[in-house]
């Protein structure tokens, strides 16, 4: 069976911009290819942080405001205010250190690594530690949109791998990514190791297990 990589759903042309890049020109990007984030590379296309909207909103939110409610910068974000944001660059405004993948990482790996570093992206870097791409949370979760019969031919497929399980005995129904095993898995042992397999196939998003056990014949003394 084989799994979805990071490098099947990654993007692969990436906008990137360089430590020197300015604030407007950064905006600039995000506008023009609607994007809300770029990685910063350095000299050798190694990514060095990531520069969003937010931290775009966090230094004009340190600027100068004389309007109606305004109230003045606060913090350490209001350290290079006088001098506005276009004096600001990517390498001050870049968020790191960066969390990376590769594309033969699962995507199951990466979404695990964007949860437990709470990021919405991750960019993608060959065996040479250069950017190859970037993925996002959209990206990973479109695995999701697998047709519910191209899940179920694949399930049934894979049970026919299992030794000791006949698929013939095994009845599965999928809806919405959704599965519910039914009928007789003979050997108590391999129930584990089935709804592990329908777990993993791509686009699954529950297993429900209704299957009965099959009780061994008793030998006669």
């Amino acid at each position: 069976m084989s799994h979805r990589t990071v490098g099947t759903v990654m993007t692969e042309h990436v906008v990137r911009v360089a430590p020197e890049t300015g604030f407007r020109e950064i905006v600039a990007l995000l506008a023009e290819f609607e994007i809300t984030a770029v990685p910063v590379v350095d000299a050798a296309g190694r990514p060095v942080g990531i520069v969003s909207e937010a931290d775009l909103l966090r230094t004009l939110a340190a600027q100068e405001d004389d309007g109606p409610g305004a109230g003045p910068p606060s913090g350490a974000a209001a350290a290079g205010a006088a001098e506005g944001p276009s004096a600001v660059t990517a390498g001050e405004l870049m968020s790191g250190p960066v969390v990376s993948t590769t594309p033969d990482a699962s995507i199951v790996a990466a979404a695990r690594l964007m949860t437990r570093h709470r990021v919405k992206r991750l960019p993608v870097v060959d065996a040479d530690g250069r950017l190859a791409g970037m993925v996002s949370r959209g990206d990973l979760l479109r695995v999701f949109l697998r047709e519910d019969r191209v899940i179920h031919r694949e399930i049934v497929e894979e049970l026919g791998r299992v030794a000791g399980v006949s698929p013939s005995a095994v009845g599965v129904e999928v809806d919405q990514g959704r599965v519910v095993l039914s009928g007789t898995i003979g050997d108590p042992e391999l129930v584990l190791p089935v709804l592990r397999l329908c777990r993993s196939v791509d686009g699954v998003v529950s297993v429900t297990d209704r299957t009965t056990r099959s009780e061994p014949v008793p030998l006669d003394g």
